[in-house]
């Protein structure tokens, strides 16, 4: 099932561990991909920052951040998981199995990282970069203008300012996890419409941008 995943990725390890690392979530055990994931969320990241300054050189630092934070996200990594069926070769602990942990995008996500840091760690960068930009070609070419690629915190903040109401405030209510692995906890808040949500994520941007997507979610039910 490997090789059939490596034909979907167009990329052949040369360290099979790695692979199975990158695919092995933590409900399975001690060894598992977190740390992977970890590094593969700051190469895709780059790379992503370098493709996007590169072919757009006439856009300003706004649009090339709110590009970017389209293009990597947790929802934009799980599409692409599902892209290569990854849900399909995880190894998950039973409780994940049977609470269907292998189509849940936390978990998608999480792993399509750790599949970039593994690559990564078996062929280094360049080979890396040119598996993202391969992997992200139609999302890259679908990219046209700074007003339709807007996060979801520019967008809530236009919506609000629209309505006249009071902007969003942001909180980190609590951080888990050790040093390496942390999970944050975040806030939005609006004063105005007493309205009040939760986002989390690996790194306080992440957390803040889902919380700001729940609210989108909430002031337009």
């Amino acid at each position: 099932m490997r090789n059939e995943l490596s034909e979907k990725l167009n990329y052949d390890f040369k360290q099979d561990e790695l692979l199975k690392l990158a695919l092995t979530h933590r409900s399975r055990g001690v060894d598992n991909n977190e740390r992977l994931e970890f590094l593969g969320d700051a190469v895709v990241n780059f790379v992503i920052a370098e493709i996007l300054y590169h072919r757009f050189p006439t856009a300003s630092e706004g649009e090339l951040s709110r590009w970017r934070a389209t293009l990597v996200n947790r929802d934009a990594l799980a599409q692409l998981a599902a892209q290569f069926d990854l849900g399909k070769y995880l190894l998950l602990g039973q409780g994940e199995m049977r609470s269907g942990g292998a189509e849940r995008p936390s978990i998608l996500s999480c792993a399509m990282e750790a599949i970039i840091g593994a690559v990564y760690l078996d062929s280094g960068y360049n080979v890396a970069r040119g598996c993202i930009e391969k992997w992200y070609q139609t999302q890259l070419q679908s990219l046209s203008s700074a007003s339709s690629h807007k996060d979801a915190k520019t967008q809530l903040q236009e919506y609000l300012q629209s309505k006249r109401a009071s902007l969003p405030v942001y909180a980190v209510d609590s951080i888990e996890g050790e040093a390496h692995q942390q999970n944050f906890i975040v806030s939005c808040s609006v004063d105005d419409l007493k309205v009040k949500t939760v986002g989390t994520g690996t790194s306080r941007r992440r957390a803040e941008q889902e919380a700001a997507q729940a609210m989108l979610d909430e002031l337009k039910k």
